[in-house]
């Protein structure tokens, strides 16, 4: 797993894990699951053509097979804040829902964002260009032109 039990420490104490979860731990790595899932589905690209507008592409195994140091502190932070979201769904005890609710809302525009290409991160793993893009084969071009023709005159 990229987030490991112990990396919620940063997000949530343990004992308000123990709590919520009464002490199972298949609990918080369910949801530790459902948080890596749920940030990889902002990283990976789609069949659709306006992911080969030219924005990264990022290699989503590589990040997510990285271990220890070497794992991507901004991501790490985001996936531990998102796991801490599904945790208390179950129960706010001792936790301010609205705050960890406004740092999970942050989190997922942050990754929206990312997706889109309004912001990068250089220090992601990232697919060759011309490697395994959506529409291969084609042109390299945008999505779709759009415009009108040019004006007729009966000179």
């Amino acid at each position: 797993m990229f987030l490991e039990i112990r990396d919620l420490e940063n997000s949530i104490y343990n004992y308000q894990i123990d709590q919520i979860t009464e002490g199972d731990t298949d609990i918080t790595l369910q949801a530790i699951a459902a948080a890596e899932q749920e940030v990889r589905s902002y990283l990976v690209a789609n069949n659709m053509r306006e992911w080969a507008d030219g924005r990264l592409r990022y290699d989503v195994e590589a990040i997510f097979s990285a271990t220890g140091n070497d794992r991507n502190a901004l991501i790490l932070s985001h996936t531990a804040t998102i796991a801490k979201y599904y945790i208390i769904e179950l129960c706010n005890a001792d936790i301010i829902y609205e705050i960890a609710k406004e740092r999970y809302d942050r989190a997922v525009a942050w990754l929206k964002d990312l997706a889109k290409g309004t912001i990068n991160l250089d220090t992601l793993p990232q697919l060759p260009a011309d490697g395994d893009q959506p529409g291969n084969g084609e042109e390299s071009t945008y999505p779709f032109f759009y415009g009108s023709r040019e004006k007729f005159n009966h000179e």
